[in-house]
């Protein structure tokens, strides 16, 4: 029995994506015929549809697809969230942890949707700081919580392998809404997340 993948992917977009890392690897002075060549470029075009998936996903669904009545109205945070995006400046990834908390006001949502919601607005071309405050206005927008806080620190591919070359350099982004912008309530949720950053 010959192996199979499952995966699926737009046919008419992969072809057109194809093409055009064949004429790139060209262009760069390869030979896209060597064998180690013959296949990359349709691997980099359903690699770059993977990494770009969030376009086709809307992250407040994801929220309401789990939304539930709940008076819990304590802090809930969601740590060490893995996020992988890429670039839109070079197209190179960076990657690091998102550290997410809200204050329910009503409702609370499924744990396993935050992180979810990190992913499709990180499954875009991005930059750092938009995809913080993406995260944080769709939550904030979809369970009207009386607070939201969004931290990422990430590395960067761009600055670590091209550029200023700084392989040690981390980048941290915050942003809250509502009762984290109370110094208490925000220091609360830094001291939480604080001894896991770096």
């Amino acid at each position: 029995m010959s192996y199979k993948k499952t995966e699926s992917y737009d046919i008419d977009i992969t072809e057109k994506l194809q093409d055009k890392y064949h004429f790139i690897l060209d262009k760069l002075g390869e030979d896209p015929k060597r064998e180690g060549l013959l296949k990359t470029p349709e691997r980099a075009a359903k690699a770059m549809q993977f990494l770009t998936q969030g376009y086709h996903i809307d992250p407040a669904e994801v929220l309401r697809s789990a939304m539930f009545k709940e008076e819990y109205s304590e802090m809930v945070i969601v740590k060490d969230i893995e996020v992988y995006s890429l670039c839109e400046h070079h197209i190179l990834p960076f990657f690091g942890k998102a550290y997410v908390a809200y204050i329910p006001n009503g409702h609370i949502v499924g744990l396993s949707k935050i992180p979810r919601v990190v992913d499709v607005f990180a499954r875009r071309l991005q930059v750092q700081e938009r995809l913080t405050h993406e995260i944080l206005h769709c939550i904030h927008d979809t369970l009207n919580p009386l607070g939201v806080a969004v931290v990422i620190e990430a590395r960067h591919m761009c600055m670590m392998i091209r550029g200023v070359q700084k392989q040690n350099s981390v980048t941290t982004t915050s942003a809250f809404t509502g009762a984290f912008e109370h110094i208490q309530t925000r220091n609360e949720f830094l001291n939480l997340i604080g001894q896991r950053l770096s």
